[in-house]
């Protein structure tokens, strides 16, 4: 008989497949960079990673970095991955595509390519990235991409200095072609910990999640979703949204409900520390020293993840928990408890006393 925690497969995993980047942004969840050092994986033992994931499901597989263009092999690792079943996509800054590059990217079976534009011009958005000419760059890769056929969406993250910006950006994505546009805010991890005073305070965010709605419920041609913003869900169901009904499910899992930390998302970094998402601070275990199946379905913190019934502070007893669930990893970077409250939702359930983050 399985496990309880056997009920809970991977649908989306992030692998870090290099920590070197040509860029150094802000808000950098890896703390890549040009001299970023990792023991990155072979090619072999990329393939057997693959073959281990596919033990236990056919995932998307998102090769991200660092900038994974970087990687001399690999088209080589997204052939393999579409070889055995898996939905391979590409996490890049886009500043490196060029049309050899994109067609040997098609040859290999990338189904889509995410970019990150984080602002409608080029002073925010290479502000944003502490960078001149990104802006131009994600632009030139932007088209690079449409003109090879390759499928993009687009992740923008937002803290205090380009919140200005959203609804700007969001045009931006749409007249640019994105198959998606998705609103991150900012997680505070990597290079995030130095920006905590840029965060968006938690009533700001609540605004900016109800635009979004909004906004959503307007929307015909893009599939848009905030990202790391589980409450997004709470605000949903107050809202009694009908058009949830016909809203189209996320891209990378199929699901349309909050927090999936280590319940069927989660990120593998350059060096084997299996993560429960792309923004937890602490490993479960290493991929390299442990298999990935005995870690996916045995390790505490994943187990923990998966049982609402764990939660603390206002989300242990927030009637909207089964559909929101809080972020996580915030909850871990903000106070060192991946259990704890939700830091950046300003909703309070009926006779709590909850702490409440504000600016």
């Amino acid at each position: 008989m399985s496990s309880p925690s056997e009920r809970f497969l991977p649908k989306w995993i992030a692998w870090e497949t290099t920590r070197r980047c040509n860029l150094s942004c802000i808000h950098c969840r890896s703390n890549s960079g040009t001299d970023a050092a990792a023991a990155e994986f072979s090619t072999a033992e990329a393939f057997a990673l693959i073959d281990a994931i596919r033990e236990l499901s056919a995932p998307v597989l998102v090769l991200t970095g660092g900038e994974p263009l970087l990687r001399d092999d690999l088209c080589d690792i997204a052939r393999y991955g579409t070889r055995q079943g898996l939905r391979v996509c590409l996490a890049t800054n886009g500043t490196l595509l060029t049309d050899s590059r994109c067609q040997a990217l098609r040859e290999s079976g990338i189904r889509m390519v995410s970019l990150s534009l984080d602002g409608a011009s080029k002073a925010v958005h290479d502000d944003f990235r502490r960078c001149p000419g990104a802006f131009d760059g994600v632009l030139r890769g932007i088209e690079t991409l449409r003109r090879n056929g390759l499928p993009f969406l687009i992740n923008s993250s937002f803290t205090k200095r380009n919140r200005h910006d959203i609804a700007a950006t969001f045009q931006l994505a749409k007249k640019l072609g994105a198959s998606a546009w998705y609103l991150f805010m900012v997680v505070p991890t990597g290079r995030g910990r130095d920006i905590l005073q840029e965060l968006i305070p938690a009533a700001e965010y609540e605004q900016i999640l109800r635009w979004h709605l909004n906004q959503e419920r307007q929307e015909e041609t893009i599939l848009m979703r905030p990202t790391c913003a589980p409450h997004y869900f709470r605000i949903i169901a107050q809202a009694g949204d009908d058009a949830g009904q016909r809203r189209r499910l996320s891209f990378a899992t199929g699901e349309n409900r909050g927090c999936l930390a280590g319940q069927s998302i989660c990120l593998i970094d350059a060096e084997g520390e299996l993560k429960p998402c792309s923004y937890f601070l602490s490993s479960v275990g290493n991929v390299r020293r442990t298999s990935f199946r005995d870690l996916w379905f045995h390790a505490e913190t994943l187990l923990a993840l998966r049982d609402p019934a764990r939660l603390k502070g206002k989300c242990g007893v927030c009637e909207y928990a089964p559909v929101c669930g809080g972020c996580r990893a915030r909850a871990d970077a903000v106070f060192g408890d991946y259990l704890a409250e939700e830091p950046y939702c300003s909703y309070l359930p009926p006779g709590c006393n909850g702490v409440r983050h504000e600016d």
